[in-house]
């Protein structure tokens, strides 16, 4: 029998017997080569291409070519193993054999059933290890026990423990969590991670900030080890990414991680992202690998409220072993209300002011601290504080400029409102427009190339844009 009809017909079985997404997945690329004896030889594309085969279809194809070819029909597959020249195709894993040095453009033969090892470099220690002996890299500070849940995390948090009780069988993957600076992004992403690593002892965990992969991966590419940098990585059963908006304008490196997406994604493993902003507003980074961050759940961090500060204060001045009354928190929460981070720098300076000075913390000493604290602080630049200054200085009233009204010297203010809100808050697109005249996020996008558009030709408007800007930073 012909290798391709032979082929075309184990097609047929196996397509009436999986879903066709797996049909099409892993099915569709493989190319007969050979019918020899009863023994088939398929091409695929990669060594991960036949490991999965073997793991998820071996006994359907099996079966399949005892029907087709006869029993006792055999297997084989051959990955295209290639040199590091520039023609080779990147992150193909080198198969071992029998011959030393540079591996030429040729097949490498694999009976079925028979998945050959590959030794893979660990980038966080030195080659060679186990994959059960990787360190997940995790801050054991960082629990679920420590992380204080409030209305500005709730919906994240909550993910992020389910997640934590079943990984990469949640329709939260990815988590994609985003935030400002000092909300407890990374908190929650170890919190994940510490928790899995306690119910799932046996999973492999690893925790990196997208500057640390970055880095790995340049190494690798120098030292031509790119191929097990990439196997690693997709050694990995629930892989964190911190602050992935690091790999904006990192072409090579996002290709990669590309990759490594779809390989832990397709193979049911979980993977948990954060940001300083949620995928639709990050720039820099391939259309390809923003889809896909969409795929599971994007949850925000917001600034903690007031109760949620006080419940952050009590924890934390309970883990310290100090004794505020009711009073100094109400106070310390209700000045500083910002972000988490601040608040343990007012907890640690109202420490270090007692111990240094050998007095109890009181009241008025907790005044003292956090005023100037506070005065020391450049001031906020709120939404409601540039929607004031905005409306002052071309005397409408705020209804006005949120309004629907399509006038000409409104639609200028508003869009004014929107470019400095862009640029002096860390709100979303999306928060931004639905606040100022009640907008989306690509009106707000439109509006900023606008007035960036004006500032570059009209010195009338010009003078518009600088002079609110100080009367915002006054």
């Amino acid at each position: 029998m012909d290798h391709k009809l032979a082929w075309d017909q184990c097609l047929s079985v196996i397509k009436d017997n999986i879903p066709d997404r797996s049909f099409r997945t892993w099915f569709t690329p493989i190319r007969p080569i050979k019918l020899e004896e009863r023994v088939l030889t398929i091409e695929v594309p990669t060594s991960f291409f036949y490991e999965y085969l073997e793991e998820h279809f071996i006994d359907i194809l099996r079966k399949t070519l005892n029907k087709v070819i006869g029993e006792g029909a055999k297997l084989e597959y051959s990955i295209i193993v290639h040199n590091n020249t520039h023609n080779s195709k990147p992150y193909t894993l080198k198969i071992p054999t029998q011959n030393k040095g540079n591996l030429s453009n040729r097949p490498v033969s694999i009976p079925m059933g028979q998945t050959q090892q590959a030794t893979i470099k660990n980038p966080f220690v030195i080659p060679g290890i186990q994959k059960l002996n990787i360190d997940p890299q995790l801050n054991n500070e960082y629990s679920f026990d420590n992380f204080i849940e409030g209305e500005c995390n709730r919906l994240a948090r909550s993910a992020g423990f389910a997640i934590a009780q079943n990984p990469g069988k949640t329709a939260f993957n990815p988590l994609f969590i985003y935030g400002a600076s000092g909300l407890g992004k990374t908190h929650l992403a170890h919190a994940i991670g510490i928790e899995v690593k306690e119910r799932f002892p046996e999973k492999t965990v690893l925790y990196v900030s997208a500057n640390k992969f970055e880095r790995q991966y340049a190494d690798a590419a120098r030292n031509n080890e790119r191929n097990d940098f990439v196997h690693f990585y997709q050694m990995i059963d629930v892989l964190i990414i911190d602050d992935v908006q690091h790999l904006a304008a990192k072409p090579g490196t996002q290709d990669v991680f590309f990759h490594i997406f779809n390989h832990l994604h397709q193979s049911g493993k979980q993977l948990i992202l954060t940001s300083d902003k949620p995928p639709v507003e990050l720039e820099g980074l391939e259309q390809r690998l923003l889809s896909r961050f969409k795929w599971g759940l994007s949850a925000d961090l917001q600034v903690p409220d007031f109760d949620t500060r006080k419940a952050i204060l009590k924890k934390m001045a309970y883990k310290d072993g100090i004794e505020l009354s009711e009073d100094i928190i109400n106070y310390v929460a209700g000045n500083i209300n910002t972000n988490v981070r601040e608040i343990e720098g007012a907890l640690v300076s109202l420490l270090a002011q007692s111990t240094l000075n050998k007095k109890e913390i009181t009241i008025d000493l907790a005044k003292s601290l956090i005023d100037k604290l506070v005065s020391n602080t450049k001031k906020e630049i709120t939404l409601d504080l540039i929607q004031q200054t905005v409306s002052s200085y071309f005397n409408m009233p705020l209804e006005q400029l949120n309004s629907k009204t399509r006038k000409r010297e409104i639609v200028q203010a508003r869009q004014i409102a929107m470019y400095f809100a862009k640029h002096k808050t860390k709100s979303s697109l999306s928060t931004i427009g639905a606040r100022i005249g009640g907008k989306d996020h690509a009106t707000v996008l439109h509006a900023c190339k606008t007035v960036k558009n004006l500032l570059d030709t009209d010195k009338r408007f010009k003078v518009y844009v600088d002079d609110i800007e100080k009367m915002l930073e006054g």
